[in-house]
């Protein structure tokens, strides 16, 4: 059996009745390929998350090719290119739908995604996300699945760090203009009373800030035990390597965005130290035994192989999000829209960013367990030791 179609399992609703032969979107017959889209910021500033997201969507379409295609057709995929720009995104939306794809993987900039939402909604095509921003799945977007841990989950999954190691008080600076920096502020607030930790600030920034001075000057003033920054792309570089000379003796705290050589080698040597949450795949290595680390080891080996270096957290994403559309054609025997629908609303399946258990009512699917705390040590991500006990219990079993 093919890798992509053994990994589906749990399917809360029997598909057969779909059936094989449709005449749907995604091939106009069944001898036809299956095709679908991935719209992807290839140019702007998202472009270092976009290049990736698009290498590991275009690995993983190869392999399933390789490997005899789906439902016995090959696949084909369109890419269009959203410029880092929301209405970019809405236009290649629109040309994709008309080319008649099955389903889209989305762009990883949490405004183009939801810009595209309401179009997503109203052509009823599966769109499976690739940047984490809660407002995706709060409300339930019938049509729309997150594979990102959502923005949430990575701020609850900081909380339940800081809890557990004894840090009560943390200041934030976050990008007012991101989505995705907004939705994991929010995050914040919502639980951090739970885990006991107070929030100072918090300190607010837009994409396009270069100097952090200001920032560091008011953390200062403050009794923060660590700095928590919500940041993507460029911003995320220009604060770390100033935050290293800035003289603040306190733990400088990343997401998932900065999970990456992409975010390593601009930042250098003034990155060691600093702490970066990323999901499990990135530190594969560190994992147990069993089939969440054949997942991981797997896509590093391909991954290493096409492009010469292991894959980062934008490519464990895409990657991630190919399968999930993969089995879930596969689940439905078919290429009609609802029925790609309605099997990954009922979809668990093992990838290398974790366990997903998509359901009606939850179309992220991936729990906090799934994120790994970091620290970069030697120009590499090595899970703290927290994180080692963590990740000692998954094995995707």
């Amino acid at each position: 059996m093919r890798r992509f179609a053994a990994l589906a399992t749990g399917l809360a609703l029997a598909l057969a009745a779909t059936g094989c032969g449709d005449d749907s979107p995604g091939g106009a017959d069944e001898q036809g390929p299956i095709r679908i889209g991935q719209i992807a910021s290839l140019t702007g500033n998202y472009q270092p998350l976009g290049t990736e997201d698009q290498k590991a969507v275009e690995l993983a379409v190869d392999e399933v090719n390789a490997d005899g295609g789906l439902l016995g057709r090959q696949v084909e995929l369109a890419v269009k290119d959203d410029q880092s720009q929301p209405d970019q995104s809405v236009l290649g939306w629109g040309e994709l739908t008309d080319d008649g794809v099955a389903a889209v993987i989305g762009s990883p900039f949490s405004n183009s995604a939801l810009a595209t939402i309401p179009r997503v909604d109203r052509d009823e095509i599966p769109y499976i996300s690739l940047t984490p921003a809660d407002e995706q799945v709060d409300p339930i977007h019938p049509y729309v699945f997150v594979v990102p841990a959502l923005s949430g989950t990575y701020a609850e999954r900081m909380l339940q760090y800081f809890q557990d190691t004894g840090l009560t008080e943390v200041a934030v600076a976050y990008d007012t203009r991101s989505s995705y920096a907004v939705a994991g502020w929010a995050g914040m607030q919502a639980k951090a009373g739970e885990y006991g930790v107070t929030l100072l600030g918090p300190e607010e920034f837009q994409t396009g800030t270069t100097e952090f001075s200001a920032v560091f000057t008011h953390v200062r003033s403050t009794d923060a035990q660590a700095l928590v920054a919500w940041a993507t792309g460029p911003p995320a570089v220009a604060l770390t390597k100033q935050y290293a000379s800035a003289g603040l003796d306190l733990p400088l705290v990343l997401t998932g965005a900065q999970a990456s050589p992409l975010f390593l080698e601009p930042a250098g040597a003034e990155a060691e130290g600093v702490t970066v949450l990323s999901s499990v795949g990135v530190v594969g290595s560190a994992l147990p035994d069993g089939p969440l680390k054949t997942e991981v080891d797997a896509l590093t080996a391909a991954y290493q192989e096409t492009y010469g270096y292991p894959p980062p957290q934008f490519a464990q994403d895409g990657y991630s999000g190919a399968q999930l559309l993969f089995a879930a054609i596969e689940a439905a025997g078919s290429t009609e829209p609802a029925a790609i629908r309605d099997a990954l609303a009922g979809l668990s399946l093992v990838t290398p960013n974790g366990v997903y258990q998509y359901s009606d009512s939850d179309h992220s699917g991936l729990a906090k367990e799934y994120i790994s705390v970091n620290t970069v040590q030697d120009g590499e991500f090595v899970p703290t030791d927290w994180a080692q006990d963590q990740l000692a219990a998954l094995t995707g079993s």
